[in-house]
């Protein structure tokens, strides 16, 4: 199995941003807990992270093909961007959305998430637990079908 792990805007500065919303440990820590459970699962991932939608968008794109499952997190972008809701929605792979918040008892502005209305799961507030839930989730999805 592959899985392609997408971060979006400001994921890249874990640690020093609102701590008291995402938490103390920094981007390391949370690619090396992805790298460490895909390891353990004997999943292939990539992980990638980008401040710029276009990008993001391209990286999605570029899946097609090349993963079996996606786990997102936009961040800004969640609340904003059509162009990455119509790119999961192309390439028609599942896809699981995560948020180390919980964007329900945040702003009123964060409750709209565009690339979740793609997504076959939303995962929040649950720290950077909340990835390695959304790899095993695509794992066991992908199991199913595949009869692994």
């Amino acid at each position: 199995m592959r899985i392609l792990v997408i971060n979006g805007p400001n994921i890249n500065m874990l640690g020093l941003r609102e701590p008291h919303l995402y938490g103390n440990a920094n981007y390391q820590a949370l690619t090396d807990l992805i790298q460490k459970t895909c390891d353990s699962e004997n999943i292939k991932v990539e992980i990638y992270q980008s401040n710029h939608e276009g990008e993001i968008v391209d990286k999605i794109q570029q899946a097609l093909g090349n993963a079996d499952g996606i786990v997102i997190n936009p961040a800004a972008y969640t609340h904003t961007s059509v162009a990455i809701l119509d790119a999961l929605k192309a390439v028609n792979i599942p896809a699981v959305e995560v948020h180390i918040s919980d964007m329900k008892k945040r702003e009123s502005f964060r409750q709209v998430s565009y690339a979740g209305m793609a997504c076959v799961k939303t995962i929040a507030g649950k720290g950077l637990e909340g990835y390695v839930e959304a790899v095993l989730y695509l794992k066991r999805e992908f199991s199913t079908r595949h009869r692994l």
